[in-house]
């Protein structure tokens, strides 16, 4: 999949130029950033967009030496489910806790 990348996006657009699949980490604090939105389409469900799309954000979060709040249900999913990636996590994040402040 060729996603484009941008500083707090990644996302996919369709051969009509439409946007059908994204993740959003918008900057929160210096060097923090928030992954507030996953988003994939319902003609792409059950390929493993979203987990790409989370794979993606991390290595090039990785590489910027950024670290994460997950905020998106999806996001949390999946950082609790990929032990090996809560190394971009904030220092001290405990996702339960986050889980049960973002359900609020």
């Amino acid at each position: 999949m060729n996603f484009i990348k941008t500083n707090e996006h990644i996302y996919l657009n369709d051969n009509h130029n439409e946007m059908i699949a994204e993740v959003r980490f918008p900057l929160v604090g210096d060097h923090l950033v928030e992954i507030n939105r996953t988003y994939v389409d319902s003609s792409l469900r059950g390929q493993g967009v979203a987990n790409k799309l989370l794979e993606a954000a991390y290595q090039q979060l990785k590489e910027q030496n950024y670290k994460v709040i997950p905020t998106c249900s999806y996001a949390l999913a999946w950082f609790k489910r990929n032990i090996d990636k809560q190394d971009i996590l904030k220092p001290g994040l405990d996702l339960d806790k986050l889980k049960e402040e973002c359900a609020i």
